[in-house]
């Protein structure tokens, strides 16, 4: 130890003034950056719980909720356009044989319900654990275990070639301007959502549909999922069945090229 002149050891702490100035002022800091804070969580929220894990809606509930909205409007549009079809028929002054002719033409292009004999069709996706059922069989990737596109359509035309007089998807039914579209694993099909397992039920002569199930080479090479990955494949017989009429827009929309000045 090093002294001084006097024998006594030189100061090397500030003062108390020194110290106390200076745990005011951090004092201050502390106080303002928290008020900072406090403001800056305040004019964020704006009205959203920021205390919740998840303040923002998530996409699949906005999903869910406009796919409701949009089978409750197309039940009033159906109703609606089964109270024109009444109306008119009944001040049309049409002969029996007319209507005969008109109600022919609704059950071609599948806007009256249709009953018949018929098979249901359900394929489902794998367990998400799945594993090769067969020696030899690589295990699967993601994509070898989910419901695709071109496996619902394999089986849509497929009923379609065997002479399947009406077909219908889930709860709706297919004309001829219906397209069957999946994003992921989920069908989209004329403004609705659905997700597996998906159920395809056609009207028309069994052993035909059936004949045309086996005999496609899409559905062949299905069926090789199946077996090697537990896909979900049921093919049941409906001794009568009713698919219900197609009660959606009829009107086409298409893009128009924009007129150059």
């Amino acid at each position: 130890m090093v002294t001084g002149a006097g024998g006594t050891s030189p100061a090397r702490t500030p003062s108390r003034g020194r110290r106390a100035a200076g745990l005011r002022v951090l004092s201050g800091a502390v106080f303002a950056l928290a008020g900072l804070i406090f403001w800056t969580s305040f004019d964020t929220a704006k009205g959203v719980d920021i205390r919740s894990d998840d303040p923002l809606p998530k996409l699949s509930d906005n999903v869910r909720s406009k796919n409701a909205q949009n089978e409750k409007l197309e039940k009033q549009v159906a109703g609606v356009r089964a109270d024109v079809d009444r109306l008119t028929r009944q001040g049309s002054g049409l002969s029996p044989a007319e209507r005969r002719h008109i109600e022919d033409l609704e059950k071609a292009a599948g806007t009256a319900p249709l009953t018949g004999p018929g098979l249901q069709v359900t394929l489902n996706d794998a367990p998400p654990d799945a594993t090769a059922l067969v020696p030899g069989v690589p295990d699967p990737q993601p994509n070898d275990l989910v419901i695709h596109q071109q496996d619902l359509q394999a089986v849509v035309n497929a009923l379609w070639q065997g002479g399947a007089q009406g077909i219908r998807v889930m709860d709706q039914r297919l004309i001829s301007t219906s397209a069957v579209r999946c994003v992921g694993n989920t069908l989209i099909l004329q403004g609705r959502v659905y997700s597996p397992p998906y159920r395809i039920t056609a009207v028309g002569d069994q052993d035909k549909l059936r004949h045309a199930l086996d005999t496609s080479p899409a559905i062949t090479n299905y069926l090789q999922y199946v077996r090697a990955y537990g896909l979900g494949w049921k093919v049941a017989t409906q001794h009568r069945t009713t698919l219900p009429g197609y009660d959606g827009s009829v009107g086409l929309s298409y893009a128009q090229p924009v007129q150059q000045p």
